[in-house]
């Protein structure tokens, strides 16, 4: 199956944590890098998730967002990946801005022409990525 996400990061399911109807589940990419996903524990058991499998973390670029300096910020975001801008697509009502967050793997994001002005990245500027644990599909072979 083909899908339309563009962020498709395999790794290493690390750890999970169950709960009553959700689980925690972090996948550890070549990297190091953690992505953390919330999904149920139905999903958990249908993918047949377990520690040490391959999966993928899979997130759509428009539920990501982008910012400068955030390696010491407290926020409820689960995932901040940070990275080099390795390009900028400028549009007149989105952006889409590509950083490479180490091993090779590359994110994309799309951010309102608003935003991206606001920022003003360039390539070769550093930037980090934040997106939610509820907005990260696993998927396995």
């Amino acid at each position: 199956m083909n899908i339309s996400a563009r962020n498709i990061f395999k790794g290493t399911v690390s750890s999970i944590v169950k709960g009553a109807v959700n689980a925690e589940v972090t996948i550890t990419l070549a990297s190091g890098a953690p992505i953390v996903s919330i999904i149920t524990i139905g999903a958990v058991e249908r993918l047949g998730l377990q520690e040490g499998m391959a999966s993928s973390a899979i997130i759509k670029a428009s539920t990501i967002i982008l910012g400068a300096n955030l390696h010491e910020a407290k926020m409820s975001a689960r995932n901040i990946l940070c990275g080099t801008v390795t390009r900028v697509i400028d549009g007149p009502v989105s952006c889409e801005v590509d950083l490479e967050i180490g091993g090779g793997e590359v994110l994309s994001a799309v951010i309102t022409h608003g935003s991206a002005k606001n920022l003003g990245f360039a390539e070769g500027d550093h930037a980090c990525a934040i997106f939610k644990a509820s907005s990260v599909i696993i998927g396995v072979e």
